[in-house]
């Protein structure tokens, strides 16, 4: 019972605020394959597709 606590603590801390259909995305920081970092607002008024999938060899 305790982990499950533990659990559900961290996910809300981790996933608490969410947005909602129409609200901007706030400013984030992603790595890209090579390493380099990239910003949200340095594609601000530019059209941008941001994929996830897993890496490979692992589950998911």
């Amino acid at each position: 019972m305790r982990i499950i606590l533990i659990f559900l603590m961290f996910k809300m801390s981790l996933f608490g605020s969410s947005l909602k259909v129409g609200e901007n995305a706030p400013n984030f920081i992603l790595n890209d394959q090579d390493g380099k970092q990239h910003q949200l607002s340095d594609y601000k008024g530019k059209k941008l597709v941001i994929y996830f999938f897993p890496k490979a060899f692992t589950p998911g």
